[in-house]
């Protein structure tokens, strides 16, 4: 643990907060000052205590008498809501990993210092968070009228959170393909997929710019630095093919659709490999509280 390190608190005991908790342990800028649930039996928190982290099973009153500046919400969208006014009450910067869409949409390579003098912000889903940062590098070059996004997970790695959660993947999701991808409408959809052994998480992205004369030498160029910032904080997001160019002739006229596959693997800190639908939310988790440390040290955003 290094000097000086921001307190930090997450709530939220299951998968997706232990996988944070262990990516956590590794900052040389953030300190882990409580792990808090629910549950005092849960395996996160006997988990967290065999590695020496304080831990609290009262919930939200828990984290609020640890002293920490950020705190990083792994529960549901239903129980982030009530957290919220609590946390900006208290004066804590939230990171909320549900779609409960409170604070701004918030997706690192595109518009994270655009939101970190606020008090919350919202990283949307999975599948939002693999997938506008294409639609944004797309946007960029060719505007977009229309994105539409297929998210495929191992059934393995959904949990009751997540699966409680898909009808607010859908519409968070849609509605940040547009508010910040760029896009002019957008649609989500996501898939379970019981194969065994678990597949690796999948997105599939289809774009349709306004315009179908399009420069295809440049939107390759963005979209292969966009994956490159990526895979920065998420080692593991790669495309699978280069981006397929689809011009097609309608009864309306011309339109080019572009088509992008991307595959997210997990770094395996804590969840296996084929749940990189899990580790791209706590990688970009990890990224947003990493950034706000250093713009509050570096004076950019009045603490």
């Amino acid at each position: 643990m290094t000097t000086g390190a921001t307190r930090v608190a997450i709530i939220g005991t299951g998968n997706i907060g232990t996988d944070l908790l262990m990516k956590l342990r590794g900052s040389e800028t953030m300190e882990v000052a409580c792990f808090a649930g629910i549950d005092p039996a849960s395996e996160g928190i006997a988990r967290a205590k065999d590695l020496g982290v304080p831990v609290s099973s009262d919930g939200l009153d828990g984290v609020l008498e640890a002293d920490v500046k950020v705190v990083f919400d792994a529960t549901s969208a239903g129980a982030h809501r009530s957290h919220a006014p609590r946390l900006e009450q208290a004066g804590i910067f939230a990171v909320d990993l549900t779609p409960a869409h409170i604070g701004p949409l918030v997706v690192p390579a595109v518009n994270l210092d655009e939101h970190l003098s606020g008090t919350n912000v919202n990283l949307i889903t999975c599948g939002g968070q693999a997938t506008i940062p294409i639609v944004h590098a797309l946007d960029r070059v060719a505007p977009l009228k229309y994105a539409e996004m297929v998210s495929t997970i191992a059934s393995l790695s959904a949990g009751p959170g997540t699966r409680q959660n898909i009808d607010e993947f859908t519409r968070t999701t849609s509605g940040a393909l547009q508010q910040v991808g760029g896009a002019a409408a957008g649609k989500a959809i996501m898939v379970l997929n019981p194969a065994d052994p678990p597949i690796l998480m999948g997105n599939t992205l289809f774009a349709v710019p306004e315009d179908p004369a399009i420069d295809e030498e440049a939107l390759r160029a963005s979209v292969d630095r966009m994956v490159e910032q990526v895979s920065r904080y998420v080692p593991g997001y790669r495309l699978k093919v280069e981006p397929v160019i689809d011009r097609q002739w309608t009864p309306w006229g011309e339109r080019t659709v572009v088509i992008v596959l991307l595959q997210v693997e997990g770094a395996g800190d804590f969840l296996p490999p084929y749940a990189g639908n899990l580790d791209i939310m706590t990688a970009a988790a990890c990224q947003v509280g990493e950034r706000w440390v250093q713009v509050q040290r570096e004076g950019l955003v009045a603490a």
